[in-house]
């Protein structure tokens, strides 16, 4: 498909549901439903840092599209504590150093969209995205996948992640977690 610049637009069918769902206020925020919650494999939660949550993105940008998001609702980056800061910094070394080893991408995107006219989908609950980039990638999900397609590919990749991640987190012996990216 092109648009009216003659740009090839790649569409993705398995975010219809998310941009349908943007307007929708009264559903609530998910990253905190999910925090609360204690079914990580439905929910997508990849890795429970001490300040902060790894969530798959369930309406993905390309293959390993992540979120990082404090477990305190706050609605942008400075209203983080250094705490919060300092474990999100160290999840999105540690996501990084995790999917060059699983999906070998080119490069990354690490982004915040802070309010609605920067593109935030959720904006009252800050969140990092880390998406995984290929050279000439045009969304690095198969144009054939359908939507069953890309859960079962999340999943796969979740489960590499959780896995990896436990390698490059874990806790010493007062609980703190040492990351050794």
């Amino acid at each position: 498909m092109r648009d009216c610049n003659n740009m090839d637009v790649l569409f993705s069918p398995w975010r219809y549901d998310y941009i349908k769902s943007a307007v929708r206020k009264e559903l609530g925020c998910f990253i905190c439903s999910y925090v609360k919650d204690d079914k990580d494999d439905d929910n997508l939660v990849v890795f429970r840092g001490r300040k902060c949550v790894v969530l798959m993105n369930k309406y993905p940008y390309n293959r390993g599209h992540v979120m990082i998001a404090p477990y305190r609702h706050v609605p942008s980056l400075e209203d983080l504590s250094d705490d919060e800061l300092m474990d999100c910094s160290n999840l999105i070394l540690a996501l990084i150093k995790a999917e060059e080893e699983i999906l070998s991408p080119d490069d990354f995107n690490v982004g915040i969209n802070v309010g609605r006219a920067a593109g935030a989908g959720l904006e009252e609950h800050m969140h990092v995205h880390v998406i995984p980039r290929w050279i000439g990638d045009a969304g690095a999900i198969p144009s054939s996948y359908g939507f069953s397609d890309v859960e079962r590919d999340m999943r796969e990749i979740m489960l590499k992640l959780r896995s990896r991640l436990g390698g490059l987190v874990y806790r010493d012996s007062d609980g703190e977690e040492i990351h050794t990216h």
